[in-house]
């Protein structure tokens, strides 16, 4: 975080604003930054209450976008990122790879992380040509929007949420993704080692799982987790597209990593996929672009 401040200061932001925690990272942070010779950005805590659950950093966001803020660093995971884009809006987003599951956000190293920020929020580069404007899937039950997700949504059979994070990959049913890769970790990787999907792709996959399957896949589908799991099927999904989940009951739902929902006995579930989903910031896109304009030159 001190390094994200020094990096927005080097480029002429004047004031920032920070989500307050039960840990005091702001406050430990600005207290770091303070007797430095750098410009360091005027900084303010956002008067918000804390619950310790995921809908503080969307309702950091929102405070944030009402306020004007021109771009959003998030330090986490998937799942941060994707709550964080429920209340950013148009605001674009910068995410460091911080989480479990790291599909989405970048390993940018946080000075940079800072400048590239600055650069969108400041107007220096074109939204446009440095950031991508990010897929999602939306979840719909009975008809009604549920939830939603930027990277992945697992079906795994059983009724446990607990302990979020999906590690029991045995139980895993469906797996419907806006992306894929093989060499990242989640469970996004099944699908990508089957067929790679980029974020500019306008499609999806879903993968179908189980024992007894006719062929297999190796994916890391976790930090020091790998294993081999049975496909039953594999298909591109097109925007807008229905995608049902499967039938077996009870069926926990995994949103970008993070066992959240049980589907009720009765009823109908589907995903969709959309293209309207956040604007991601490329940190590396928007260095080069300040190049490119003599942003960097004195």
């Amino acid at each position: 975080m001190r390094r994200v401040l020094v990096g927005l200061g080097a480029l002429g932001v004047e004031r920032v604003l920070l989500m307050p925690d039960r840990q005091r990272l702001a406050e430990r942070a600005l207290q770091g930054v303070a007797a430095r010779a750098e410009p360091i950005p005027a900084a303010e805590i956002v008067d918000m209450p804390i619950t310790d659950e995921p809908e503080d950093s969307t309702r950091a966001a929102e405070a944030m976008r009402r306020a004007g803020a021109g771009c959003l660093v998030v330090l986490g995971g998937d799942g941060t990122a994707r709550v964080v884009a429920r209340g950013a809006g148009e605001v674009p987003i910068v995410p460091i790879s911080t989480g479990t599951n790291n599909v989405l956000p970048a390993p940018v190293e946080g000075t940079l992380a800072g400048m590239a920020a600055a650069a969108v929020a400041r107007g220096l580069v074109e939204r446009g040509e440095v950031a991508l404007r990010h897929k999602r899937l939306a979840l719909w039950l009975d008809g009604q929007p549920a939830s939603d997700a930027l990277v992945d949504v697992a079906a795994l059979a059983g009724r446990y949420v607990g302990s979020r994070a999906v590690w029991d990959v045995g139980a895993l049913r469906q797996v419907v993704v806006t992306r894929s890769s093989p060499a990242t970790i989640g469970i996004s990787a099944i699908a990508g080692a089957l067929r790679p999907v980029s974020p500019e792709e306008p499609v999806g996959l879903e993968v179908r799982l189980g024992t007894g399957a006719p062929h297999s896949v190796l994916a890391a589908v976790g930090p020091g987790l790998v294993a081999h799991l049975g496909v039953v099927g594999v298909r591109e999904v097109h925007a807008g597209e229905r995608v049902d989940l499967v039938a077996e009951r009870p069926l926990v739902l995994a949103m970008d990593g993070e066992r959240e929902i049980t589907l009720p006995a009765a009823g109908d579930a589907w995903v969709t996929l959309h293209l309207d989903g956040p604007w991601i910031v490329d940190a590396s896109r928007a260095m080069y672009a300040l190049a490119s304009r003599g942003r960097l030159a004195q």
